[in-house]
């Protein structure tokens, strides 16, 4: 079977590169069930490739040849191997965190060849403290970072006696599950905003007529330096130039107990809290590095909107995803005066797109992206100034505690895509009363990734000193 891939998934294919591999992961961490021999390991691979039949998004990958006129399209692989895809893995002594983390960046620095589907799982065992953990990534033009996500939180159950539960890829896991709805609370990827405001684009009719109007109003506020969907005062860092293939993941956990109550004190959201966190983080990172700006650096944050009820029906309906472009208060030496000042950066931004349709938001983010995905296409990274220093993606994840064929989900962290001059990317997940952040970044260009998370540990002790 033969579908032509659209011209989003086909962008995706054609920007990658060795340095730039343009796959989405995620890192899962399991406890034991109770009762599980020391070859529980094996035993959980050995269930994954026991698998009768594939689902078909697992079986497609990117072809072009002359009987395609040139057009990339998605054939199913005749010669599909699932041993390619399922990989057994083992941690090296003292089978530390540090380890996990550093074989996740290696692997996902990866590229994928198109010859066969494009997606891997890897078991990986050898923690000391003998839990197991579950890295798997998916490249983007299959599927976003959310809808990634969801398809490993699809196979998850709060029943911890429940033991029928098929891997992502097993096509039993999709059958009879209702599809999900987008709320307009959920936070999306600067890709899943791109493809959405794409595919919007080609739509577009009566709403059009509002377009000169919307665009006026985003770039006066941009050349105000006010917050909106277009940045034009973001500095230049050492985050902003081309990158490797080489990635360095560091990943860690924070209560959001303890985030909420430094925004209910302050009267700011978790969100808020969140990049104020990295704000302080990126702050102390780049004193040690002697390399901080005068300037504050600027954040591209997705966001869920509401969108303005209009006389005209929108093309996706009330729901918007957008994107603000954010000011993380690195000028100011205070925590709390820069938690404020992102506040306050944040509702200007939402104020700001609140009063446009959905197509209108997502035109307008879709342009303030423009430079950032452009850039590195035309080899021009470095050449003009960067729209904004780096993205900070917050997404929802199940509230409650999840297990997977008796194995306690203990921990969940993302992996994502740093871009040519855009070398830092930070996607949080929230998951059982914690926020999990994955911080995925280029190996040589941020040096010494894992001092952000002692930095952002920091900044939170700092916050809730400053509300005390």
């Amino acid at each position: 079977m033969v579908n032509l891939i659209d011209p989003t998934a086909a962008a995706f294919l054609l920007a990658e590169n060795r340095s730039m591999p343009m796959h989405v992961g995620g890192l899962q961490l399991f406890e034991k069930p109770e009762g599980a021999g020391r070859d529980y390991g094996r035993q959980l691979y050995e269930s994954m490739r026991e698998v009768e039949e594939i689902a078909p998004l697992f079986l497609k990958r990117p072809h072009r040849s002359l009987t395609t006129a040139g057009q990339l399209v998605w054939v199913e692989d005749e010669q599909f191997d699932i041993d390619h895809h399922i990989r057994h893995s083992a941690l090296p002594k003292p089978g530390r965190i540090r380890e996990l983390l550093d074989l996740c960046g290696r692997l996902h620095g990866t590229r994928m060849a198109w010859e066969r589907p494009l997606w891997e799982a890897h078991v990986i065992e050898g923690l000391r403290d003998g839990r197991v953990a579950l890295y798997t990534k998916v490249h983007h033009s299959l599927v976003d970072g959310i809808s990634a996500m969801r398809l490993v939180q699809s196979t998850l159950t709060p029943d911890p006696d429940l033991r029928e539960m098929p891997p992502p890829w097993d096509a039993r896991t999709r059958r009879g599950r209702p599809a999900r709805s987008t709320s307009s609370d959920d936070a999306a990827g600067i890709t899943e905003i791109s493809t959405q405001a794409m595919r919007t684009a080609l739509g577009i009719t009566a709403e059009a007529a509002g377009m000169p109007g919307a665009l006026i109003k985003t770039l006066t506020r941009s050349v105000r330096n006010e917050t909106s969907s277009v940045s034009l005062y973001a500095p230049r860092t050492i985050f902003n130039q081309k990158i490797t293939s080489s990635r360095r993941f560091a990943a860690q956990d924070w209560p959001i107990a303890r985030l909420r109550a430094i925004g209910a004190a302050t009267g700011t959201t978790i969100n808020d809290v969140v990049l104020a966190m990295c704000g302080g983080a990126v702050r102390r990172y780049l004193l040690e590095l002697d390399a901080l700006p005068d300037t504050p650096l600027v954040a591209m944050v997705p966001i869920g909107l509401k969108a303005k009820e209009s006389h005209i029906a929108s093309t996706e309906g009330g729901n918007a995803v957008g994107s603000v472009m954010c000011r993380l208060g690195t000028d100011f030496a205070d925590p709390l005066d820069r938690l404020l000042d992102i506040s306050a950066s944040m509702n200007a931004g939402k104020e700001a797109l609140a009063g446009m349709t959905s197509t209108q938001i997502m035109a307008m983010s879709a342009l303030g992206q423009a430079p950032a995905i452009i850039a590195p296409i035309l080899r021009a990274s470095g050449l003009v100034r960067p729209p904004y220093n780096l993205i900070i993606s917050n997404v929802p994840g199940p509230r409650n505690t999840q297990y997977w064929n008796g194995a306690k989900l203990v921990g969940h962290y993302p992996l994502s895509i740093p871009i040519n001059g855009m070398a830092l990317n930070i996607t949080c997940i929230s998951y059982d009363g914690n926020l999990g952040f994955g911080l995925t970044g280029c190996r040589r260009t941020v040096p010494s990734l894992q001092r952000m998370l002692t930095h952002l540990d920091a900044e939170v002790t700092a916050l809730e000193k400053a509300v005390s």
